[in-house]
């Protein structure tokens, strides 16, 4: 508290002021007059705090700012005194920097303008006038602070070294602006306003740099890279000053480094996931790296170089980028060294938990660089390298542990050292691993050396090869080898960068970095050799004009090649490389030779000319590939003039021959120049980019069509082709010929003819979806679902449809012109294939349209049966009906549901009309089912009425016997019995009932009366046993008097059973009748037995019951045991008569091959019988039985007949004397057993008949099988082509025809000689002698086609004029009979032609007279040249016919001399000039050798001479002796070759026997003559 000072206000402004300028006040101060106007006075608003040196000075105005350039201001915002209490809220406190302009322009940029701009409560209430005037406030302010004085305020300066009032890169920026609006001086401004445009580039993204994200700001660095590069290298203007690029250097590393500690603050460094955080500050460090990279290349490099303006001062760098950078490279480290830890040490222990070793950081935000947070980081830093200690101490064996297992392979050693690079600079592991270390240093030494190997071993050769450096994309040689040599200059200081992180501690470290340094001094050599030669290659170059590189300004621009038509421009390719070399050396820092500069200045000078007038050339040269070809006579009138321009410069230069010439030297005639073939070349351009633009948007239209449906979008296809149309008539109106147009409307025929065609087979595969709609209607009529209209009239409609659209090609014209014919109609016939398919398509919609039916087959099914009568056969208990109302009403629901129409491709089908029908149907079933149930209720009231009644009176009658007693204890017991029975009864009548009031509305009301008759029936049921006690008491006295009854009856029917039983001589007399009656006796007595039975069982039953003693009935005994022993031997007869009789009355047609079974019933009777205990008279007679009819058993296959006729029927009842009378179709098996006896006895007769019956329908079935194929069996024949193209059918497979009519024959044959031959001996006659002539016929027509087939080719080229006439009169009769074959194919049809046997030996004999006179003509030509013998007939007839053709001379001569493989013939193919062997020798005729027709005389005895001439033979000539039909070659001792490049021969004694065939009376000595001296062996020993 300053002394003596004890008023609180004056506290207050005292201890603010002292404390804003560190300075102690002094008690004086507190009697400052203007300290009490301030406070004191309510008119007073302002105090103000200066310091002068060590002093505080207060007034009342703001006057000069002097001193240190700072004040301090009081104000009020309201007229009043300041006392204690409103202190704080009447008193401002601020203060003022520089200049109120400065003050005033932060205060609104930093302070209001974001608030009342920005913040949504605020920006609301401002009215945006005055927002709009705020920010006008802003702007000028801060223009008037960027041209203020630095010194004085108030003063306008706009000197470009004052930069204290640039902030930030907009600052910068908007200087520039304002200086290219308020200069003084135009070239001011127009040097302000290209600053301007360059700094354009970037300026949007400065302003809105918190939209990029990390990544992307790495782009605008390297855009603010160019752009200062472009800044500083401009050269129109004054250049850009130093120390104000120093400036924005800075200014814009600030940015930068602002922006990413905005960027990084959202990450909790030390809590979020460590590559999160990671990524982050890679991408912050490389954002600053970046920009610190570009500042120190471009200000100690590039700029340093660039000669027009050159930095002067040191390499820049902004110091504060960099710092943060490397502390977001430390925290980097930090979480690095934890992470790695952790994963290293099994995932992590407790001492390298991050809640553990990032304590020290708690509190510290790293992101803030500055240097007040310097010592504190570096305390934290500290104290986390002493908490991971212990863990980098076990961290290191492990680690020693990897490196042991890396030691052998070099690469990976360093892979291990480079993944733990940064827990090996640790310094605790770097000591652990002080072993390992020197033997990463010792490969590190190893590598260098490799790459100086690898460089001095590729520094001499050529790129791209493999002793040559390593080759990039796109580089010149020289630039190649310079990046490559960078490159391995870069590898060497990566790896020194590793030994300095890693080794630089160990002693062997210095020789690594003397060896490193060696290395590198020899690749910058080599770099500086390279410059040196490409610069005197250059410099040698320049100084020759021929070389390309020197552009002379008198040479002339371009010149037209006359030879090839192609216009070329004096500008060679040389001078474009010699610009990228140039501008990519200069970029690795190399200084260019003044003349190399200024040729690349000089070629860069007419750069841009030069590159118009090679695009102009090169559009010349290539006009005719831009232009379409169908429009290029359209286009014809500008091409001429385009042309024109180019051959007739008109310029004021002339060359030496007096010719218009245009040159560089001239710049601006030569800018006249280009303007000029630039507007004659974008008139032709114009045109053809404009009739390439019709052709587009044609094609446009056109494929737009492809995919218009041409059946239901025909407006659009109209529409289109009239767009098309207006098209033509538009360019015609502008000047185009119609002429000049006829191939390009051609063309767009053919477009639209693809696409229409495209649309037409699309239609075609779609047609039945995409025909107009057809509506019919679905209705229920007459019991059956049915169409409205009807089936037929919808398809009709539907095919009518389907023609109008097949045939729009025939009324599609395209773009033709009047009168034109157009190509479209051919159209249906190509797409013909397709309307199988629509009509296939067709049948199946009308399928699916039938199955529309089926939907609603089930819905309609009640209207064809009777409802009532279902409704009464199906139903029964109430749930029945129950679940039929409910599933009724929810088929109502479902039927409500049923689609109103069905679409079923181009057909609507109307389902209304049968909806309603189903509603009718369902409401008929309720109908129904409330009447059934009615009905229902009904019965069961009247079944329980009728139990109930029927009931009470049973219990109202009082027995009177013991049997009625017992009935009526038992009618009581039924009726207990069935009284559940008939409850369910009554219940389901009552829930009926209750189902019938919930449907209905109201039940049955008889139901009440009906429960109180059931009321009463139960109390009588209660009752009955005290009436039946007191009945059984009246009861017990009749039982004696019936007991003797009984006993009466049963001796009368002992006696009568004793007279009456069959006896023994019954059984043996065997009467069927007899029997039968007997076994129907015993049956009568046994049921009046049975009746007495029943009466002892009761009276037995009485007696018990009444407890008396019972009656003696042993007499009853014995009657039953004798009654049941003869019922079981005449049951044993009765059964088996049974089983015969159902044997026996089977009809025989179809028991006949089921006499098995019959078989089988004996068998086990007879097995029956025998295994009976005691045999008795009745197993006795029926073991008879069954052994006569086991022997009639073996004869019964006689009387089957499957093969008898009626006729053999007749004769076989006969036989066995069956009734006359008998059929067959009334013939049962009893009958056969009836005369089973006789069947036996005639056994043999009735095998003859059926052998008889067996052979006639042998021969009958071959008979039937030769008329089958004599009517089915036909020739197979084949197409020929004759010598004059003509076709004709002829047969094949002549073999298989002949076996056929072969095999009939032998059948007819083996039919004879059956001994039942008679009856069929005129049919098989005819067809003996049918068969013999058609074999006949078929050997002679067979002989005939294969002698035709063979000559018609001969003569039909010409040979043997003299038999022509004989040949084709065999020719026209052989065809008549191959066209009537072809008519009628069928085999016997030859035995009906007329005159066939004489036709056919006719023709026969004239082919053999036309045979023979072939052949005596072939004859004749062997006997003049017998080497014709070696080639058969067809080559030798080739040869005579085609003697001029020389491929037919190729094929054949070989034959007739085997040393010639081929001849030479001359230009016109004349005459033969040499001939060749096989292996290509070639032998010229000493006289050549004239093609003609005769063959024999003049072509082939010349060869034979001129082979004579030039290849004698030797002297030693032997011959073997022959043998007849033989010649033997002669053996040869052969001199040298005759061939000059062959070596001489060796011996050669072949002996070949050749068989030759012997003509007339020629001797084998005459054929040998023919060789003599003929046979010679080639080079290689061949003949």
């Amino acid at each position: 508290m300053p002394p003596g000072t004890d008023d609180p206000r004056k506290l207050f402004i005292l201890t603010t002021a002292g404390n804003y300028f560190s300075l102690d006040t002094s008690a004086s101060l507190s009697t400052c007059h203007p300290l009490d106007n301030f406070l004191d006075d309510g008119n007073e608003f302002l105090l103000t705090v200066t310091r002068n040196k060590d002093e505080l000075q207060f007034s009342n105005k703001l006057e000069n700012m002097d001193g240190d350039g700072r004040v301090l201001l009081f104000f009020k915002p309201h007229p009043c005194v300041v006392s204690e209490e409103n202190l704080h809220r009447s008193v401002l406190v601020s203060s003022m920097l520089e200049s109120p302009i400065s003050t005033l322009y932060q205060a609104l940029r930093q302070v209001y303008s974001p608030v009342l701009l920005q913040d949504d409560k605020w920006s609301q209430s401002f009215d945006s006038k005055l927002q709009s005037l705020l920010t006008d406030l802003e702007v000028g302010l801060g223009s008037v602070l960027r041209n203020s004085h630095p010194k004085d305020s108030g003063k306008r300066s706009q000197s470009e070294t004052d930069v204290l009032s640039i902030m930030t890169p907009l600052d910068e920026f908007s200087f520039w602006a304002d200086v290219s609006r308020s200069g003084q001086q135009s070239r001011e401004r127009d040097r302000a306003t290209h600053f301007s445009e360059l700094f354009a580039t970037i300026e949007k993204d400065y302003s809105n740099l918190d939209s990029f994200s990390l990544v992307e700001v790495l782009d605008l660095i390297e855009s603010t890279r160019e752009t200062v590069d472009d800044v500083w290298k401009q050269n129109e203007y004054a250049p850009y000053p130093e120390t104000r690029m120093i400036r924005l250097m800075d200014v814009i590393g600030g940015v930068l480094g602002r922006f990413v500690q905005r960027k990084l603050s959202a990450l909790r460094l030390w809590e979020d996931p460590y590559f999160t955080v990671r990524e982050g500050l890679k991408g912050g460090v490389a954002a600053c790296e970046q920009w610190v990279a570009a500042c120190e290349h471009l200000t100690g490099q590039v700029w340093k170089r660039y000669s027009p303006h050159p930095w002067s001062g040191e390499k820049h760098h902004p110091q504060g980028l960099q710092s943060l950078a490397q502390r977001l490279e430390e925290v980097v480290q930090v979480r690095s060294v934890c992470e790695k830890l952790q994963r290293l040490l099994s995932g992590g222990k407790q001492q390298v938990s991050a809640a553990r070793v990032y304590q020290p950081f708690t509190g510290l935000n790293p992101i803030h660089y500055n240097p007040y947070t310097e010592p504190l980081w570096r305390a934290a830093v500290s104290q986390f390298d002493r908490l991971i200690a212990p863990a980098e101490q076990e961290a290191a064996g492990k680690l020693k542990t990897f490196i042991i297992d890396a030691q052998d392979s070099p690469q990976q050693l360093l892979q291990v050292f480079q993944k733990h690079r940064d827990l090996i600079k640790r310094p605790t592991i770097s000591r652990e691993l002080q072993p390992e270390r020197e033997t990463l240093l010792t490969r590190l030494l190893d590598y260098n050396k490799g790459l100086r190997a690898d460089f001095e071993s590729r520094c001499h050769g050529a790129p791209g090869e493999k002793t040559g450096p390593l080759a990039g994309r796109n580089l010149p040689e020289v630039v190649n080898n310079i990046v490559w040599a960078r490159q391995l200059l870069l590898k060497v200081e990566d790896s020194l960068k590793m030994a300095n992180a890693l080794l630089s501690d160990l002693s062997g470290f210095r020789p690594l970095v003397r060896f490193c340094d060696e290395l590198q001094e020899q690749m910058r050599s080599y770099e500086q050799e390279q410059f040196e030669d490409w610069t005197r290659d250059l410099l040698s170059g320049l100084s020759d004009p021929k070389s390309g590189i020197s552009l002379q300004a008198s040479n002339r621009v371009m010149e037209l090649d006359h030879m090839d038509g192609k216009l070329k421009i004096q500008y060679s390719d040389r001078l474009v490389s010699l610009l990228r070399e140039v501008r990519q050396l200069s970029a690795l820092g190399f200084t260019i030779p003044a003349k190399i500069q200024q040729a690349s200045n000089t070629a860069d000078k007419f750069y841009r000319q030069a590159i118009i007038l090679k695009q102009v050339a090169h559009f010349y040269n290539t006009i005719d590939q831009q232009m379409i070809p169908s429009q290029r006579p359209m286009m014809l009138g500008c091409a001429l003039a385009f042309e024109q321009v180019i051959k007739n410069p008109r310029s004021q230069s002339r060359d030496e021959g007096g010719k218009l010439q245009i040159t560089w030297e001239n710049p601006k005639e030569l800018e006249q120049y280009i303007s000029k073939l630039q507007s004659a070349a974008e008139r032709l351009s114009t045109e053809n980019r404009k009739l390439r633009k019709w052709h587009t948007d044609f094609t446009d239209k056109v494929v737009n069509l492809m995919g218009v449906d041409l059946l239901r979008q025909q407006q659009r296809w109209k529409d289109g082709l009239q767009d098309l149309r207006t098209g033509f008539a538009t360019l015609e109106s502008q000047g185009f010929r119609t002429g000049d147009m006829r191939a390009w409307r051609q063309h767009w025929n053919h477009q639209l003819y693809k696409a229409l065609e495209h649309q037409y087979q699309v239609g075609l595969e779609a047609l039945n979806k995409n025909l107009p709609e057809i509506n019919i209607d679905l209705i229920f009529k007459q019991g059956r679902l049915q169409f409205r209209p009807a089936f037929e009239e919808v398809r009709a409609k539907y095919y009518r449809e389907m023609k109008r659209f097949i045939c729009i090609p025939n009324q599609f014209k395209g773009v033709s012109e009047t009168g034109e014919e157009p190509i479209f109609t051919c159209m249906i016939e190509r797409n013909a294939s397709g309307f199988l398919t629509i009509f296939s398509k067709a049948e199946h919609l009308f399928n699916r349209l039938t199955h529309v039916l089926d939907k609603f087959k089930d819905w309609v099914v009640l209207g064809q049966v009777d409802v009532d009568v279902l409704v009464e056969k199906h139903l029964h208990s109430v749930q029945d009906w129950e679940r039929n109302f409910k599933a009724l009403k929810a088929k109502g629901k479902e039927a409500e549901r049923l689609p109103s129409t069905e679409k079923v491709d181009c057909i609507t089908v109307n389902c209304e009309p049968v909806r309603v029908a189903v509603d009718d149907l369902i409401q008929r079933l309720f109908d129904a089912l409330l009447t059934s149930l009615r009905r229902s209720i009904q019965g069961h009231i009247q079944v329980i009425d009728s139990f109930v009644s029927g009931a009470m009176e049973t219990l109202s009658l009082r027995p009177e016997s013991i049997d009625e007693i017992g009935e009526a204890n038992a009618k009581h017991s039924q009726l207990q019995t069935q009284k559940p029975e008939i409850l369910p009864q009554f219940q389901q009548a009552e829930e009926k009932n209750r189902l019938l009031r919930s449907v209905a509305g109201g039940g049955l009301d008889t139901i009440s009366s009906l429960r109180a008759k059931w009321d009463k029936f139960e109390l009588m049921m209660e009752s009955h046993q005290l009436m039946i006690k007191e009945q059984v008491e009246v009861m017990k006295g009749n039982v004696e008097s019936r007991v003797q009854v009984y006993l009466q009856d049963l001796q009368k029917f002992r006696a009568r059973w004793d007279q009456l039983k069959p006896g023994h001589d019954i059984i043996e007399s065997g009467d069927h009748e007899t029997l039968q009656r007997c076994v129907q006796n015993i049956r009568d007595r046994r049921a009046e037995f049975d009746e007495l039975e029943i009466t002892r069982k009761k009276l037995m039953e009485d007696c018990e019951h009444f407890n008396l003693s019972p009656p003696d009935v042993s007499l009853a005994t014995d009657t039953l045991q004798d009654l049941q022993e003869c019922s079981e031997m005449w049951e044993l007869y009765e059964e088996f008569q049974q089983g015969l009789d159902e044997n026996a009355e089977q009809d025989w047609i179809s028991f006949r091959s089921k006499t098995h079974m019959f078989e089988e019933f004996l068998f086990m009777w007879h097995d029956r019988l025998r295994k009976l205990e005691e045999h008795s008279s009745m197993s006795v007679k029926l073991q008879k039985e069954v052994d006569r009819y086991k022997a009639v058993v073996p004869v019964l296959k006689y009387v089957r007949g499957e093969h008898l006729s009626q006729e053999h029927w007749l004769d076989l009842f006969r036989l066995v004397s069956l009734p006359r009378g008998t059929t067959l179709e009334r013939l049962q098996f009893r009958d056969l057993l009836r005369v089973a006896d006789n069947i036996i006895d005639k056994a043999l007769e009735l095998k003859d008949l059926n052998s008889r019956a067996q052979a006639e329908v042998t021969i009958r079935e071959a008979l039937r099988e030769l008329e089958l194929w004599g009517a089915g069996a036909c020739f197979t024949l084949t197409d020929y082509t004759d010598s004059q193209g003509g076709s004709l059918r002829v047969i094949k497979d002549w073999r298989d025809m002949v076996n056929q009519v072969g095999d009939n024959r032998c059948l007819l044959q083996s039919l004879k000689d059956s001994p039942y031959y008679i009856r069929f001996q005129d049919k098989v006659s005819l067809w003996e002698t049918r068969l013999a002539d058609l074999d006949e016929y078929l050997q002679n027509l067979n002989t005939i086609q294969r002698k035709w087939v063979y000559l018609e080719p001969i003569f039909g080229r010409g040979a043997l004029p003299r038999e022509q006439a004989r040949f084709q009169r065999v020719d026209q009769d052989f065809r008549a009979i191959m066209s009537d074959v072809q008519r009628d194919s069928r085999v016997t049809s030859l035995t009906t032609r007329a005159g066939i046997r004489n036709s056919l030996i006719t023709i026969l004999d004239q082919l053999q007279r036309c045979q023979k006179s072939l052949n005596e003509f072939l004859e004749e030509k062997r006997s003049a040249f017998p080497r014709f013998y070696f080639i058969g007939d067809d080559d030798l007839l080739e040869i005579l016919g085609q003697a001029t053709n020389p491929t037919v001379i190729h094929t054949h001569l070989k034959k007739l001399f085997a040393g010639i493989s081929s001849v030479e013939f001359d230009q016109s193919f004349q005459s033969i000039t040499a001939m060749k062997s096989l292996e290509g020798e070639t032998v010229p005729l000493q006289n050549t050798i004239s093609i003609s027709n005769d063959v024999e005389k003049k072509l082939v005895m010349r060869v034979w001479n001129e082979l004579k001439f030039v290849l004698p033979v030797g002297e030693n000539v032997s011959f073997n002796v022959m043998k007849p039909g033989e010649f033997i070659v002669p053996s040869y001792k052969l001199r040298h070759s005759p061939f000059p490049s062959a070596p001489p021969s060796l011996p050669y004694e072949p002996k070949y026997p050749l068989s030759a065939p012997r003509r007339g009376k020629e001797k084998p000595r005459e054929l040998l003559a023919c060789y003599q001296g003929n046979e010679r062996p080639n080079r290689h020993g061949k003949v």
